[in-house]
């Protein structure tokens, strides 16, 4: 069975904050943290989105009355998993579990080679 890259998207709820960099510090300690030891291979980072007016790339966070909402990116690798369908299930199975509160999207899934 093939092994799969599965890149998970997650909204980050950070509260009592005051910068746009602080909310993104936060946020990614937070998940680290809750996906340490256990899931220590997951790779977690910031999201990005365009400007839809401008085009310019920028971090994806939203910040109002000092509560920010914050997108972050992660990923996983899916062993032995049916076909891309059931790998994106295993990886939202095993990250929900430790991310209980935390909703999560598939935003891509990859055929790991070799």
């Amino acid at each position: 069975m093939p092994n799969y890259y599965v890149t998970l998207e997650a909204a980050w709820l950070v509260k009592d904050v005051k910068s746009v960099d602080d909310a993104i510090g936060i946020a990614i300690s937070e998940a680290g943290k809750r996906l340490n030891p256990k899931l220590s291979k997951v790779e977690v980072a910031v999201g990005s989105m365009s400007c839809p007016a401008c085009g310019e790339v920028f971090d994806s966070v939203y910040l109002v009355a000092n509560t920010a909402l914050v997108g972050l990116i992660l990923e996983i690798k899916v062993v032995n998993a049916e076909n891309e369908s059931h790998a994106a299930k295993i990886a939202k199975a095993v990250i929900g579990k430790a991310l209980a509160d935390v909703p999560l999207k598939t935003i891509d899934v990859a055929l790991k080679e070799g």
